[in-house]
């Protein structure tokens, strides 16, 4: 691979909002969802149903299709860089679902001032990591747009028996992460020119990493339930865990692996909005011991952009799978805390 073109073009600069900082929260997103017509297709496995990562449909006995699309403006101001994490970001939906990516289409808006050169770096980092991912970029489509946006709609496959979806949790799991968490608050403090301890080359190199081998982990010793942490942060998408699972959830706050540079910046008050939408939306579900600082609860609702995946394991299976995960080169494999009986969706944090 050759050695991406840096330009003195800050991409995150051109946006108002970064990465999956960008999505529509949570507590406007969901209640949209839930107003749209039921699905009638009974080859459908997943739908909108659950808030699921990707939508899963049946082939046959042996087949099933995972599609998903995801796309967003800068986290990062390198554009090989933002390609390469955004096309990531959008793979790690169909890893979530325990599925092997087949094939991805790019998904670009870019404005008409910035140079095509730009351009031309960020489809390069795509294409680099669906390479990566051992798949082609077969084609997409372009638009003229006010912001870069750049995304990609992917096909994937696995079997209709080894789905795993955000909705089979137990009480007992055990819930494991693959990844450090705090990208959002260090990819702000970069484009405000705060990132003063020079953070924002770790967080590019996590987001950057496939989850490809967190889900052939967790495919090999068998999961009941597993999501990918983006945008609706920690707690968010373990709200949809939980809530589909129609379980509770425990988790341990000093136990959550977390980008030291992160904590610093978020207890400075350097936190993006869609981190504060998160948290806004959390309070209807979760439970925050008093003493926790409101700082220590913006890391965990932090809108991540390509973060690892969110594990929830029986717990005979806990260190078979924590094995494979280091194996596989997981970034952390951190029990972060567990499933419970009770109120469906709802969180306690310890």
């Amino acid at each position: 691979m050759s050695t991406p073109l840096r330009s003195p073009i800050r991409l995150t600069q051109t946006a108002k909002r970064a990465g999956c900082a960008a999505k529509q929260p949570p507590g406007t997103l969901l209640p949209l969802l839930a107003g749209l017509p039921p699905l009638r297709d009974p080859a459908v496995m997943i739908g909108n149903q659950s808030a699921d990562d990707a939508a899963v449909y049946r082939l046959d006995d042996e087949r099933a299709l995972v599609l998903t699309t995801d796309f967003f403006t800068p986290i990062v101001d390198d554009a090989y860089d933002f390609g390469a994490v955004a096309a990531a970001n959008a793979l790690s939906d169909v890893y979530a679902m325990g599925g092997r990516p087949l094939t991805a289409l790019n998904l670009v808006g870019f404005p008409a001032e910035l140079p095509l050169e730009l351009l031309a770096e960020i489809l390069r980092g795509g294409a680099d990591k669906a390479a990566e991912a051992g798949i082609d970029l077969v084609g997409g489509h372009t638009i003229k747009s006010e912001e870069p946006i750049y995304g990609l709609a992917v096909t994937g496959e696995v079997h209709p028996a080894r789905v795993v979806s955000n909705a089979g949790g137990k009480p007992g799991d055990a819930l494991l992460l693959t990844k450090f968490i705090g990208v959002g608050i260090i990819s702000t403090a970069a484009k405000r020119d705060q990132d003063r301890l020079g953070a924002i080359g770790a967080a590019i190199a996590s987001m950057g990493t496939l989850n490809r081998g967190a889900a052939e982990a967790m495919q090999a010793v068998g999961v009941h339930a597993a999501t990918d942490v983006t945008g609706f942060g920690l707690l968010g998408h373990l709200r949809n865990v939980a809530a589909a699972s129609g379980v509770s959830a425990r988790v341990e706050a000093a136990a959550v692996p977390v980008f030291e540079a992160a904590r610093r910046y978020a207890h400075e008050g350097i936190v993006p909005g869609g981190s504060h939408a998160n948290h806004d939306f959390l309070r209807a579900w979760v439970d925050w011991p008093e003493d926790l600082a409101m700082a220590e609860q913006l890391l965990l609702a932090d809108a991540q952009t390509s973060g690892g995946l969110l594990i929830a394991v029986p717990p005979e299976r806990l260190e078979e799978l924590r094995a494979a995960l280091i194996e596989a080169g997981c970034p952390v494999a951190a029990r972060v805390g567990e499933l419970v009986a009770g109120e469906a969706g709802r969180i306690q944090v310890v």
